[in-house]
């Protein structure tokens, strides 16, 4: 149930008000730009606390089912104050706020106060990474700057958050906003020319995002646009809004409870804090409890959105989508969509394809599951997702080392239990190394902490070894592999299926990225053999296809590295293959498919022989040995 990304969360827990962290906020006006910065126990809008969690690490234990929680505390690198860089394994706070905080954050902001949108940074206690960028908010309808709230505390530690806030009674036109955006964006351009902005846009927000981008394509933008409204003269929804006009002032409380569950989930919003590994039957009782806890807070939806402030908002929504989409032609800035294949509020799946081609610079991600409140629900880490596609970076271009940020604890757990927890439990991995007295240990003992290292070995069929490596590596020394993948994998058309690589730090293999991590003394993970090795043939088992003059002992020599060569056994005869491309290419019709197929492979560095049936086989567990240096 809880997921993180296209992924699960750990469990979580409602805040009290003893876990309050202090906070500090910064408030910028349309109207005023001073800025003022107030010590108080809560980031405060409008006299609206918005909820956080104290910052720090807890300590890391084994739970005994396999999943890790924090046991002591992390020691990052840190200078003036300012964290230069994560540990491995750090505590990104994903699932410590549920949807029933955003409601407890909006009952006082709603409150009438007669003043312009404005921008409110819920500044953590301490400050993110050093020369962090800047990453503002762009809400949708209900313009309270809350929807990121569940994400605030992982976002808080890599960016500058600052969120969009407006009132409920305020009637600013869209050019109006986007003047604010704008104005707000070249003053942190001057300020910082060699750093990226982020505009995160949530539905209306999205629409904003692209007009302001449109307007300033010099500025090194990074729009993320969530579920935009760009679509909404094709929204479903669209024939019901003369009737919202004409319908009497006490019939509109009914008008919120219809839109919650219209542009939300509701499952998926109660099931954030409830852990895939538990009963089915404790999981149900979980569930309702939590959609009991909420159903008292959708009555304060008729506040947040009272009836002349929704026909203004509808109004101001159709005049923003028809001001972003004349203008896609001219936005130069790097772009991410995340589209909800289950929104009924707009077609987002079919928008987001639509951006993908009508924009010079854009990928696109889909959430099967998920409805039109994205951000609010189960099944997404903003950050995560951020991570997955290599779209974070502090300077005018991604650097794979400088920018990479190391998985978090619930990103571990997450995927180590869930997303290739069948294949841990089929594998049953088991490790072994060699101390500098030949003695063999169960572990890796005999693997250096300290870098720079090579770790050596053969490709397994389909390379699964790999990611027991990688768990293994941070569940027992707390060390970041650094795979050398294909390109093909991390760069080409099909990259969206390796987003996991991306996260645990893979990067192409070539020889500046092992230059660049034998030199800042990393642990790399490197396949002489490559894909040949993976995807081998019948009868190729174990079988080695290394160069005949290995290029990384060069290398090595130069940074003095270590190299661990290893040998994984069990894995090949994990899977039995049935057919082969040799086998398949014989076969009518079928095999001239194929070999039009591998056309394409076949213009890759490394040829691969990449088409084969496999027949799962249950006699043998992966064994994997680190040897002697």
């Amino acid at each position: 149930m809880a997921s993180v990304i296209g992924f699960g969360g750990p469990h979580f827990f409602a805040l009290s008000s003893e876990n309050k962290p202090r906070f500090r906020v910064q408030v910028r006006s349309l109207g005023n730009q001073d800025a003022s910065v107030l010590p108080s126990d809560s980031v405060v809008v409008n006299g609206a606390s918005v909820v956080g969690e104290r910052e720090g690490s807890r300590p890391l234990v084994d739970q005994g089912n396999g999943s890790l929680r924090h046991k002591v505390k992390e020691k990052p690198r840190i200078e003036d104050g300012v964290l230069e860089s994560l540990e491995p394994l750090w505590d990104d706070g994903y699932g410590t706020v549920t949807v029933k905080d955003y409601f407890d954050a909006t009952e006082e902001m709603i409150k009438p106060d007669g003043g312009p949108p404005r921008w409110f940074s819920p500044l953590a206690h301490n400050p993110p990474l050093k020369d962090s960028p800047v990453l503002l908010f762009l809400p949708g309808l209900d313009g309270t700057g809350c929807g990121l709230i569940l994400h605030h505390k992982a976002l808080q530690k890599v960016f500058e958050v600052r969120c969009l806030h407006i009132p409920v009674n305020d009637r600013t036109p869209f050019e109006g906003l986007v003047k604010l955006v704008e104005e707000t964006i070249r003053v942190e351009h001057a300020s910082s020319p060699n750093k990226p902005i982020y505009l995160v846009g949530d539905s209306f927000g999205g629409c904003l995002s692209l007009a302001v981008a449109a307007r300033n394509p010099t500025i090194d933008l990074v729009l993320i646009l969530v579920n935009p409204a760009t679509s909404i003269e094709r929204s479903q929804l669209l024939p019901l809004f003369p009737i919202l006009e004409a319908m009497p002032e006490e019939l509109h409380i009914t008008v919120p409870y219809l839109l919650s569950f219209v542009m939300g989930d509701p499952i998926k919003m109660a099931t954030v804090n409830i852990k895939n590994r538990l009963p089915p039957g404790l999981k149900f009782t979980q569930i309702s409890q939590n959609l009991t806890a909420l159903l008292p807070c959708l009555s304060s939806l008729a506040d947040i959105i009272p009836r002349e402030t929704l026909l203004w908002k509808l109004k101001l929504l159709r005049s923003a989508a028809g001001y972003a989409n004349s203008r896609l032609h001219a936005v130069k800035a790097e772009v991410l969509v995340l589209a909800s294949d289950k929104d009924n509020m707009v077609p987002s799946w079919d928008e987001a394809e639509r951006l993908r081609n009508s924009l010079q610079n854009c990928t696109v991600r889909h959430f099967p599951d998920n409805g039109h409140t994205l951000l609010l629900e189960d099944g997404v880490n903003l950050l995560t997702v951020i991570k997955r596609t290599l779209k974070y970076r502090r300077s005018r271009k991604h650097d794979g080392f400088s920018d990479f940020l190391p998985p978090s604890m619930t990103e571990f757990n997450y995927t180590f239990d869930e997303t290739v927890g069948l294949l841990r439990f089929a594998a049953g991995s088991a490790f072994f190394s060699t101390l500098e007295d030949g003695t063999v240990v169960r572990g890796l003992a005999g693997v250096p902490i300290e870098g720079p290292v090579i770790i050596v070995g053969y490709h397994n069929l389909m390379g699964l070894e790999l990611y027991s490596l990688v768990e293994e590596f941070l569940r027992e020394k707390k060390i970041m592999v650094r795979g050398l993948a294909h390109p093909e994998l991390l760069l080409g058309k099909s990259s969206a299926d390796f987003d996991l690589f991306k996260l645990f730090g893979a990067l192409p293999v070539t020889a500046r990225n092992l230059f660049k991590a034998l030199s800042s003394n990393s642990h790399v993970l490197l396949y002489p053999g490559g894909a040949r090795e993976a995807l081998h043939y019948k009868g190729e088992e174990y079988k080695l296809f290394w160069p005949d003059q290995p290029e990384f002992v060069r290398m090595a020599a130069r940074f003095g590295a270590t190299i661990v060569p290893f040998a994984a056994v069990g894995e090949d005869d994990l899977l039995e293959l049935v057919l082969d491309y040799n086998d398949i290419k014989k076969i009518p019709v079928v095999g001239d498919y194929f070999i039009n197929g591998r056309i394409h492979l076949e213009k890759l560095p490394t040829k691969t022989s990449s088409f084969r049936e496999f027949c799962p086989s249950y006699q043998a567990a992966i064994t994997i040995c680190l040897g002697n240096r």
